[in-house]
């Protein structure tokens, strides 16, 4: 028995098949093409069904799996060298920022010319003047971030500000207890901003010729405070993982991993991996050093990373069964491949991108995008 729902279904079908035809269609044909297509939307979802078991059950094993990963280093890059902890036998044992305090500090004075920047970028002209290495900037990207319209003094009023900033810094950086050298460095750096700063606000304008000068002259002294600040992360690091070591065995850390969170600006050469893999099993570094670019910082650092962790290392195993009679798709699966893309680029007629990491290892693991979730081999 027809329900009014079914019949004006039903009568709804007539009529736009009338309307396309310009032929009348008989209840009886409408409602067999309804049914047909009833049919084909569970057929079709019946389908859907199947992944969506598969995702279920692939969740399932991988929720488990975080509970049995060990052991595990959790690497945070974070303003002041790196916060990282030891997970082993299923627990937090530790969370440390073992870098000295004056690689941030270091860091602090290398980063005004930036700052300087960051105040005046918007009102630069937007038409590159003729400097040393013009060609390398990118007229629309100058065009997009130089916004402000031209005569615009709105970056007065920060600039002087940022000036009280540094010039506070400049008088007590005696009293900071730095190296010798670097304690130079900065008064370099600190000393030369002022100026530029006092020059640009007495003369009512800047331009990237004058700030280019400005920067040049302080480069030197940048790279002394480079340079400090990676001594200070380099001994913080390595002495951390030699005690965790001998905390937790030669054994147990010849299996251990290492997920390194950081910013997609920082992923590759990320100076905590650098570090950290000189001091693992080298015969298994490429396959349990794991960098995870994010788009921002996550509000769970230690669940992202055993997440992801957890997905890779399923993954590893699921390639060598699922795939085992093609090595290079399992390849695809243990690292950051679609299964898809050597199939779409031999269908389009293109090639593989040049930076593209053959196999899997520490430039290939991030499994899946640490904020979504998603992976792309599953």
């Amino acid at each position: 028995m027809a329900t009014r729902r079914g019949f004006l279904g039903t009568a709804s079908a007539v009529g736009a098949a009338s309307l396309l035809t310009g032929q009348s269609v008989s209840p009886a044909s409408a409602a067999t093409t309804g049914g047909a297509a009833t049919d084909e939307t569970a057929a079709r979802n019946a389908i859907r069904n199947v992944n969506a078991g598969m995702r279920s059950h692939y969740a399932t094993l991988k929720t488990e799996l975080i509970k049995q990963l060990s052991p595990v280093v959790v690497v945070q890059n974070n303003a002041v060298g790196g916060r990282f902890t030891l997970i082993n036998g299923g627990k937090q044992v530790e969370t440390v920022d073992p870098v000295p305090a004056y690689f941030e500090l270091a860091k602090s004075i290398a980063h005004v010319p930036l700052g300087i920047y960051s105040v005046l970028a918007a009102y630069l002209s937007d038409q590159v003047p003729n400097i040393p290495n013009s060609e390398r900037i990118d007229p629309h990207d100058l065009d997009m971030v130089a916004f402000k319209t031209p005569g615009d003094k709105g970056w007065t009023a920060p600039l002087t500000s940022f000036r009280t900033t540094l010039q506070s810094a400049l008088t007590r950086l005696a009293t900071a207890n730095l190296p010798a050298d670097l304690e130079a460095s900065c008064d370099r750096i600190l000393g030369e901003a002022v100026r530029f700063i006092d020059a640009s606000l007495k003369a009512g304008t800047f331009d990237m010729v004058s700030f280019n000068r400005f920067a040049a002259t302080v480069y030197p002294s940048v790279r002394v405070n480079m340079t400090f600040a990676a001594t200070a992360q380099i001994t913080g690091i390595e002495s951390l993982m030699k005690r965790w070591r001998t905390l937790i065995g030669e054994k147990a850390w010849s299996d251990l991993y290492v997920t390194v969170l950081s910013i997609w600006t920082t992923a590759e050469l990320n100076q905590a991996s650098i570090i950290i893999r000189r001091t693992m099993n080298q015969a298994k570094v490429d396959t349990h050093l794991i960098d995870l670019p994010t788009v921002e910082t996550p509000s769970d650092p230690i669940f992202v990373a055993l997440d992801n962790l957890a997905r890779i290392v399923q993954d590893n195993v699921a390639a060598e069964m699922v795939f085992n009679t093609d090595l290079k798709v399992a390849d695809a699966l243990k690292g950051k491949e679609d299964l898809l893309s050597d199939e779409i680029l031999q269908q389009i007629g293109g090639s593989a991108p040049a930076a593209r990491t053959a196999g899997f290892g520490t430039a290939a693991r991030s499994g899946a995008c640490p904020v979504t979730g998603h992976t792309a081999s599953v």
